[in-house]
This record gives structure tokens, sequence and C-alpha cells, in this order.
């Protein structure tokens, strides 16, 4: 097969997914991330290898991509990117425990945690997410091919329609992409309209 062929056969992969993804439920993820916003709760992501990749890159979009003057800054944090504190938990623990260890640290109700992984099955993401749970947070995963364990476990569910994994990192890496400017868009508009913010997180929304 040339290359012309596999790319377009891939591009329209990609395409399809995303033409299929729940915008209903990304619509909720964003009222989320933006209540976490009005009400300065911290926000949370974590990931494996690519995942891991992902969620550092969304971190960094929302704790400096969506600074505006005058307004107050996301509290996002990145559960992968202490490379001293991930291989003491992992080595002196489990490996399992690196992202919930984290968690017991900082976490506060109200506080949103980002769960990003591809299988939907990594220990290490699902820990992390239960003990969220139990602990009065807003919990959120992006997963791909049947969404593995972690959709169940997590409360809002983004699931990517795709059995190959660089298909949903891509998609992932869109909808990360998607958010940081919808959230930006959404904060501009409602300072332009005189909407004030809210210091309240929807009971809906836990």
């Amino acid at each position: 097969m040339d290359l012309m062929t596999y790319a377009l056969e891939y591009t329209h992969a990609v395409k399809q997914s995303l033409d299929r993804l729940p915008l209903d439920r990304l619509a909720v993820v964003a009222e989320i991330l933006l209540k976490a916003y009005d009400h300065g709760s911290q926000i949370f992501v974590m990931g494996n290898g690519g995942s891991s990749a992902t969620a550092s890159h969304f971190v960094n979009d929302l704790a400096k991509g969506i600074i505006l003057p005058g307004h107050r800054r996301f509290k996002a944090i990145g559960l992968t990117d202490n490379t001293p504190l991930l291989t003491a938990w992992a080595n002196d623990s489990a490996y399992e425990d690196i992202f919930k260890e984290q968690l017991e640290n900082f976490l506060q109700p109200y506080d949103v945690v980002i769960g990003i992984s591809g299988s939907g099955n990594s220990p290490n993401v699902l820990k992390a997410i239960a003990y969220a749970n139990q602990h009065s947070a807003i919990t959120i995963g992006f997963t791909g091919f049947e969404g593995g364990k972690l959709k169940g476990i997590a409360q809002h569910c983004i699931i990517v329609s795709s059995n190959q994994m660089e298909r949903v990192e891509d998609v992932h890496m869109a909808l990360t992409h998607l958010l940081k400017l919808y959230l930006r868009q959404t904060i501009l508009e409602n300072t332009r309209n005189g909407r004030r913010e809210s210091v309240e997180v929807s009971e809906k929304l836990l």
C-alpha cells in the first residue's frame, strides 16, 4: 500500500471517530470545567504513556492557555509530571498508587479529577478515580475501545469510537484543544455579556 492510500484511510478513520463523538456528554464535561473555574476548584489530570503526554498538554492549555487579563486562572495540576515523586511511589509502594497517593495530598470536595486511558483499564488511573469518587470529587474519563473499566467508574465518560490506540489518542488531543478554546471563548463571552461568575457547583454535575 502506498503512503497516499494509507494516509487517506487513516485520516478517514479519525474523522469517523470525531463524527461519532458524544457531544452531549462533552457539553457536560465543559460545564463541569466552567463550574470548577467559577468555584476555584482544582482540576487534576493523569494518564500513562501517550495519555500522559495528553494529560500534560491539557494542563498546560488550562493553566496557561486560558489566562485572560483581569480574570482568575484555572487551577490545573498534572499528576504525570513529577518524575521523582512518580518513581518514589512506584518503587516504594506500587505503580498503581502513583496518582492516587498524589491526590491524597491535595484533593478537596468539588475538585475535578480527569483520567485519560485509551483502553480504560489502567490500574493507576482506575484507583485514583475510585479514590476521588470516595472523597466528593467530580470524576471524568477519556477513553476509547469499549470504555473498559473506566466507563463504569468515572462519573462522566467520553468514549472515542475506535479500536486503534493511535486514533483514540489523536481524538483525545483534539478534544482537549476543543475544550480549551471553548472554555476561553465562553469566559470572554460571559464577560462581554456582564454575566456574573457562579460560586456554586451545580448538584446535577456531582
